[in-house]
């Protein structure tokens, strides 16, 4: 199965028990590292519900996507399944994740240099489909999103 088709079905496949349980698919990722596949989904508590996944939390959705993809086996080869929190410094893939967290800090990681730096780290203020403006010392960055690597929340303690 191809991964976008694999990603399709965990979407599909988990979308009524996620919602049933507060839970939301964050991301899922279908790749191999040396000679093992790995199928990792990332799951969030929903807006509903507030708070931290738990480790229990994980194991939960773990037990029934293992039950799903054993009973439909749509995956050819042999992989491991892990399940987790995208965790406090969370890459931002889609424009969803951006959303939500406009007005946070984050670092943005970046192909090339800009002011001799590959790393910016400032607010996040706002974004479109070409460019990113983070807020650094008060001044706002407009990066091209073809210029990004990726973008994560910073960890602020």
């Amino acid at each position: 199965m191809a991964k976008i088709k694999i990603k399709d079905f965990i979407e599909e496949n988990l979308r009524d028990f996620l919602v049933e349980n507060g839970y939301e698919l964050y991301h899922t990722e279908f790749i191999k590292e040396g000679k093992d596949w790995f199928l990792r989904v990332y799951v969030d508590n929903s807006g509903h519900n507030k708070g931290n996944i738990s480790t229990g939390d994980c194991e939960k959705v773990s037990r029934y996507l293992s039950e799903v993809l054993d009973k439909e086996d749509p995956i050819e080869q042999n992989y491991y399944l892990e399940v987790s929190s995208p965790g406090m410094d969370r890459q931002l893939y889609t424009d969803k994740h951006m959303e939500r967290y406009i007005g946070r800090k984050v670092e943005v990681s970046l192909y090339k240099k800009f002011d001799n730096s590959k790393n910016i780290e400032g607010i996040l203020k706002a974004f479109d489909e070409e460019k990113v403006t983070v807020s650094v010392d008060d001044n706002d960055i407009l990066i091209d999103r073809v210029l990004i690597s990726k973008i994560n929340l910073a960890v602020v303690m």
